[in-house]
Order: C-alpha cells, then sequence, then structure tokens
C-alpha cells in the first residue's frame, strides 16, 4: 500500500496548536441561585442573600475587554463586581437573577453591537 503523504505508518506527526484570538465572547454563563459554598470558594461576598443571588461569569478576548465589561455591568444594573481580570478576559458579578441577568445583556447588546464582537448565547444553571 502507497502513502501519498510520503509518511510511512511508523512516522509520527506532530500537530502545533495556537490561539490566534478574535474580538469575542466565548462564555457567558449565570447560575442562579448557587449554594454558599460556591460564593466561598470564589472568595466572593459571603453576606448575601442567598434566595435571590446570581452568578453571571463571562470570558472574553481580546481580554482587556473585561474592563470594559465591567464598567457596563456596573453601570447597567445594581450588581457587585466579583472579579475582573484584564489579562485572563475573566468577569464575574454578583447580584439578584434580574440584576445579573440585565448586565449580561447589556454586556452581550454593547460588545457584540458598538464594538462588533463576536458573541456566544448566555447559558444558564
Amino acid at each position: 500500500m502507497g502513502y501519498t503523504d510520503g509518511m510511512s505508518p511508523e512516522m509520527k506527526q506532530r500537530i502545533v496548536q495556537e490561539l490566534v484570538p478574535g474580538k469575542q465572547i466565548s462564555l457567558a454563563h449565570i447560575i442562579a441561585n448557587p449554594d454558599k459554598v460556591m460564593y466561598e470558594k470564589l472568595g466572593l461576598d459571603p453576606a448575601i442573600d442567598y434566595s435571590k443571588a446570581a452568578i453571571g461569569i463571562m470570558t472574553v478576548s481580546p481580554s482587556e475587554t473585561a474592563i470594559i465589561m465591567g464598567d457596563i455591568a456596573v453601570k447597567s444594573s445594581g450588581i457587585d463586581l466579583g472579579f475582573v481580570d484584564r489579562f485572563s478576559g475573566s468577569l464575574i458579578i454578583t447580584g439578584t437573577v434580574s440584576e445579573v441577568e440585565a448586565s449580561v445583556t447589556a454586556i452581550l447588546d454593547y460588545v457584540g453591537g458598538t464594538l462588533g464582537f463576536t458573541v456566544c448565547p448566555v447559558t444558564r444553571t
């Protein structure tokens, strides 16, 4: 049997993968009514009413956009910023379910519409 690619079955291939960041929000997730342990493990404010609480998690590239997203989140509803990382592009917000939903929607609308990013759908648990 001939090999058209010039490789025998004994030769091993090496595949190199690179991340080429585009302008995208790759994760937008809302956790409704998380257990108290989630707040503790994430280092978030444990002094909240857990019966109406939610956590919003988002990831973006380029990562500096997380700063803009944090600004939009705070200005669009009464959420609290849990974590903003301009190096990894991570954003965690907390508040009531409706506050977190309003902030996530405002972020996706601005980043997708005004900045021209590709945005993922919002997922929920």
